[in-house]
């Protein structure tokens, strides 16, 4: 019998339990710049600033996500691979990612 790639299975008879395996989160390549962009479209007008193409495993990125939100005294969140920080904050970000080593460039209006 040929197994099945169906992720809901939870016990067969045929090998009892079936433990499912977590994938690793792969890290998307990067070319050395983080990049910050304004942006406001799907957010009802309201702007955040997103920081993309850090380079960095989820975990890295929830920690400096955190230090980002307490530099800049706002809100934000980590979607994906792009940490998202509420209102206009572009410059402090950038003083706080070149402070920790990163390259930056301004990428939008």
């Amino acid at each position: 019998m040929a197994k099945s790639d169906d992720q809901s299975l939870v016990y067969s008879t045929d090998s009892g339990r079936i433990k499912h395996t977590k994938k690793e989160s792969k890290v998307t390549p990067t070319d050395g710049f983080a990049r910050i962009r304004r942006e406001t479209k799907g957010r009802k007008g309201k702007g955040v600033v997103t920081i993309t193409g850090l380079g960095l495993d989820s975990k890295a990125l929830k920690e400096l996500a955190k230090k980002l939100k307490k530099t800049c005294g706002t809100g934000g969140s980590v979607i994906g691979e792009i940490i998202e920080i509420q209102g206009d904050k572009r410059e402090e970000i950038k003083a706080s990612l070149e402070k920790a080593g990163f390259k930056v460039k301004m990428t939008g209006g």
